[in-house]
C-alpha cells in the first residue's frame, strides 16, 4: 500500500462506527447497505473473505440522521436530506448467469455548488496495510472509453466489472461544462467514479441530476488458469445487458451511398496525378502527401463488394487497379507504402515520412485486400500477392514474429521499436500476419504458409491480454485465429481470438455524449483507433465492422462464446446508427474544427471525417479521409438484401446469414442475440412505385410487418436475434 487519501482512511476509520441497515445474500456473496458519518456504503463479501466496498451516496456535509430503506420488489431506495442538497439512493441486487449489484444516486441542490474534489466510490480493502487485499486492475476507462474497471480479487476469488453509466452523468457534465473523460479509475485500493471537478459552471439549484448510475457483475469460483479475456467477455456482456441501451434508427442507406460515390468519383480533392495514373489521396485536397498502397485498395475493396451486391460496374475501380502495380518494387521484390514515382514530396515532417520507411502494419494490410481479390479471381492483385509473400516472411523471421513499429524496408534497420517504453511494438501484427498467410494457404495449398500462419499465432501468446495496437488489425487477428482454430482443433487459437476481441472491447465507448457537440451525433459503441487514441475514426470503425461479419460468418455452425455472439452483433448493430454522422453534411457546422492537420475539410463533401471527438472539442481537426470513403460500400452489402427483378430491399441492422433466394420468396436467419430485438426494415426499390402484396413469417408468432412511422411505403418489425426470416411476395399485377 503506497498511501491513501485522507478521504479513504476516513471511511476506513468510520467502518468501525457504522449502523447496518439491510443484510441480503445472492449465491454466494452477501451485501450489507450500510451507513457512516458521511456515506451510504454498501459491503460485499465472499465466503469468510475480506469485503469489498462500493459507496452509494456521498454527502460532504455528513449524515445527520438515519434514512430510511423503502423495499420496492428487488429495489431498495433511500431518501437523504443534508445541507448540500436531497440525494436519492436506489440500489438493487439480481442473479442470473452472475450477481449483479446496482445504484444509481442523485442529487438535488439546495443551492447553485460548484464540485472542487469528490472521493471515488469503490475500496478494495477496509483493513489498513492489507496489501495482498488490494487486488489488481486489469482494464480502466482510457479517455472517453467506456467508464468500467475490470479487476480481480485473488485472495477473494472474485473478477469484478464495474460499469458506470456515463449517459446518466451526461447532463451534470452539460451543466458544469466538463468532461467525462477519464473520470473511472484511481488507484488501487481507492478506485472507481470521481465526479469531473466544477470550476466554471456550478451546478443548478434545485435540478436534481444523476451524479452517479453503477452496474457491478462479479465472478466467483475463478480458477487459476481461467482465462481472463473471457471472464472480462461474459462480464461485459451481462453489465449489458441490463443497462440503459439507445434505440436505434433508420437512416436510407442507399442514398447516402450515391451522395459518397458521386463525391468520391468527382471531387478533385480526392485524387492525385502521378505518373500518368489517378491516385486516391489519403485526405482531401492532401497533394503534398505521395499516393498510399494501402489508401488505393481501402477504398478499392468495399467498392468491389458493392459492385459484386448491385450488380454495377463502376469505372473507378479499374481507375484504381490501373495504378496498383507501380507500387510493385522489383529490387526488394514486395509492395511499397509510397508511390515511388511522388516519394521526393516526403519531408520527413512525421517518422513514418520517410522514403523507404514502412510501419509494419502497413506491409500486410495491403497484402490482405490483394488477396481478396485474388480469391476472387483478379489475376493481376493475384501476381502482386504471390510475389510479395516472400519479403513479408523475411520481415517476420527478421524480427522474429514481434514487429517494431518503424523500419528501412532495404535494410531491415528498426526505426522505432516500441510503441512506448516497455510496451513493445506493434504487437497485433502477428495475427495480421497469420491472417495474410492463411490467405496464401487457401489460395495455393501450400502448407508452408499455414505454417507460418501457426508460428506467428502462437507468438501472440507472449504478449498477454494487451494485444491490440490498432482496431482494424486486431480485429482481422481474431478472424484469423478463430479460423486455424477451425483448421486445426487447437484451442489456443480460440482462446487467442477471445483476448483480440476482449482488446477491441476494452477500447469501445458504452454511453451516449450527450452534453456540448456530442448532442448532435449517436457516440454508443463507438470504436477507438489506438488504445490511446482521443476520438473515434471511420476508417478502422468501417474495417472492424467488416471483420466482426466475418468472425460471426466463420463461427457459423460452432460453439462460441453467447457473449461473442452479442457483443460483435451489437456493435455491427451501432456502427450502421452511427456511421452516418461522420459525414459532414450531417452535422451542424459550428462543431468542426476551423483548424486543419492534413488537407482541407469541405463541409458540403459525403467523405468522412477521420475524427470525432469528446463533447466539448470540435471535430474534424485531422482531415477528412479518402481512405475511409470505403463506409458505406462496406455496410450496403451486409445488411441489405437486393434481388434481380428489384421489387425491393430489406434491411436488417442485425448481421444476416444463411440467405436463400427463390423467386418471389427469401429466407434468412438473423444473428444477433435471443435476447435482444433488431429492426427488419422492407423498402421500395428505385425503379418500383408501390410494394408487392408481402407475406412474412417468423418463429415468433406474435410479430408483424407494420407501416413505419418515418418513411411512406416502408414496411417494418423488431425481431429477436437468432431467428429465421421467411418473406415471399407477388407483384400487383399478379394477384
Amino acid at each position: 500500500m503506497k498511501g491513501l487519501s485522507p478521504w479513504a482512511l476516513t471511511a476506513m476509520a468510520q467502518f468501525k462506527n457504522s449502523s447496518l441497515l439491510h443484510a441480503e445474500n445472492y449465491g454466494e456473496l452477501r451485501f450489507n447497505i450500510f451507513q457512516t458519518k458521511d456515506s451510504i456504503w454498501i459491503s460485499v463479501t465472499h465466503k469468510k473473505n475480506l469485503p469489498v466496498y462500493f459507496r452509494a451516496c456521498y454527502a460532504p456535509d455528513g449524515l445527520s440522521e438515519s434514512p430510511k430503506i423503502r423495499k420496492n420488489k428487488t429495489d431498495y431506495t433511500l431518501k437523504l436530506k443534508t445541507a448540500v442538497g436531497i440525494f436519492k439512493v436506489r440500489i438493487s441486487f439480481s442473479q442470473e448467469n452472475f450477481t449483479l449489484l446496482k445504484y444509481n444516486c442523485t442529487l438535488t441542490p439546495a443551492s447553485e455548488i460548484f464540485i472542487p474534489f469528490w472521493p471515488r466510490d469503490i475500496l478494495t480493502t477496509g483493513v489498513k496495510g492489507a496489501v495482498k487485499a488490494m487486488g489488481e486492475v486489469h482494464a480502466a476507462q482510457m479517455g472517453t472509453r467506456s467508464g468500467l474497471l475490470y479487476f480481480s480479487l485473488p485472495e477473494r476469488d472474485l473478477r469484478i466489472l464495474y460499469f458506470q453509466n456515463l449517459t446518466a452523468l451526461s447532463d451534470y457534465a452539460d451543466q458544469t461544462g466538463t468532461s467525462l473523460s477519464g473520470v473511472v479509475g484511481g488507484m488501487l485500493p481507492e478506485i472507481g467514479l470521481a465526479l469531473p471537478k466544477t470550476e466554471e459552471k456550478p451546478l443548478k439549484a434545485g435540478q436534481e441530476v444523476i451524479i452517479s448510475d453503477a452496474t457491478i457483475a462479479f465472478k466467483t469460483k475463478n480458477k487459476e488458469n481461467q482465462d481472463q479475456a473471457e471472464d472480462y467477455l461474459d462480464l461485459l456482456a451481462e453489465v449489458y445487458l441490463n443497462i440503459p441501451r439507445p434505440d436505434t434508427h433508420y437512416l436510407h442507406w442507399p442514398e447516402i451511398l450515391d451522395k459518397g460515390l458521386k463525391d468520391l468519383i468527382e471531387n478533385p480533392g480526392c485524387w492525385s496525378m502521378v505518373g500518368g495514373n489517378s491516385y486516391l489521396n489519403a485526405y482531401v485536397s492532401d497533394y503534398q502527401t505521395p499516393p498510399e498502397i494501402m489508401v488505393q485498395l481501402a477504398v478499392l475493396l468495399p467498392l468491389v463488394d458493392y459492385s459484386k451486391w448491385s450488380g454495377k460496374t463502376l469505372e473507378v475501380m479499374d481507375t484504381i487497379k490501373k495504378g496498383l502495380p507501380a507500387f510493385y518494387s522489383q529490387k526488394l521484390k514486395t509492395l511499397v507504402r509510397w508511390h515511388p514515382g511522388a516519394e521526393d514530396k516526403l519531408e520527413g515532417d512525421e517518422e513514418q515520412k520517410m522514403p523507404m520507411v514502412m510501419d509494419s502494419w502497413y506491409l500486410h494490410h495491403p497484402l490482405l485486400n490483394l488477396s481478396r481479390l485474388a480469391l476472387d479471381g483478379d489475376k493481376t492483385a493475384e501476381k502482386l500477392f504471390l510475389d510479395s509473400l516472400g519479403f513479408a516472411i523475411k520481415v517476420a523471421h527478421r524480427f522474429k514474429y514481434h514487429w517494431p513499429v518503424f523500419y528501412k524496408m532495404d535494410t531491415l534497420e528498426v526505426i522505432k521499436a516500441e510503441t512506448k517504453p516497455g510496451e513493445g511494438g506493434e504487437q497485433d501484427v502477428a495475427g495480421l500476419y497469420a491472417h495474410v498467410m492463411l490467405q496464401a494457404f487457401e489460395l495455393t495449398g501450400d502448407k508452408k504458409y499455414l505454417k507460418e500462419a501457426e508460428t506467428a499465432a502462437k507468438k501472440l501468446g507472449d504478449v498477454g491480454y494487451k494485444i491490440m495496437y490498432q482496431a482494424n488489425n486486431t480485429a482481422f487477428a481474431a478472424g484469423a485465429l478463430l479460423r486455424l482454430f477451425k483448421l486445426t482443433g487447437n484451442e489456443l487459437y480460440l482462446s487467442l481470438s477471445y483476448r483480440c476481441l476482449a482488446s477491441i472491447f476494452e477500447n469501445v465507448q458504452l454511453w451516449d455524449c450527450n452534453y456540448g457537440y456530442g448532442k448532435n451525433l449517436p457516440t454508443f459503441f463507438a470504436l477507438f483507433p489506438l488504445t490511446d487514441a482521443p476520438y473515434t475514426a471511420a476508417y478502422e470503425e468501417q474495417e472492424v465492422f467488416c471483420a466482426l461479419h466475418d468472425y460471426l460468418k466463420h463461427a457459423e455452425g460452432g460453439d462460441i462464446l453467447p457473449s461473442v455472439r452479442l457483443l460483435c452483433s451489437e456493435f455491427i448493430r451501432y456502427l450502421v446508427e452511427r456511421a452516418p454522422y461522420y459525414y459532414p453534411p450531417m452535422l451542424p457546422s459550428d462543431m468542426l474544427s476551423d483548424e486543419v492537420k492534413t488537407g482541407e475539410v469541405d463541409r458540403k463533401l459525403w467523405i468522412a471525417l477521420e475524427d470525432l471527438h469528446d463533447g466539448i472539442e470540435k471535430s474534424g481537426a485531422v482531415g477528412q479521409e479518402v481512405y475511409g470513403a470505403g463506409n458505406a460500400f462496406g455496410i450496403l452489402p451486409r445488411h441489405f438484401i437486393r434481388f434481380s427483378d428489384n421489387p425491393f430491399l430489406i434491411f436488417s441492422d442485425c448481421p444476416i446469414s444463411g440467405i436463400r433466394k427463390s423467386p418471389g420468396s427469401v429466407i434468412f436467419h438473423l444473428q444477433g442475440d435471443p435476447r435482444l430485438s433488431y429492426r427488419l426494415r422492407i423498402t421500395p426499390s428505385e425503379s418500383e412505385t408501390k410494394m408487392p402484396n408481402i407475406k412474412f413469417f417468423c418463429q415468433s408468432p406474435s410479430v408483424r410487418l407494420t407501416p413505419s412511422k418515418d418513411r411512406n411505403q416502408d414496411l417494418e418489425a423488431f425481431i429477436m436475434g437468432n431467428e429465421t426470416v421467411h418473406i415471399s411476395w407477388k407483384k400487383r399485377n399478379q394477384q
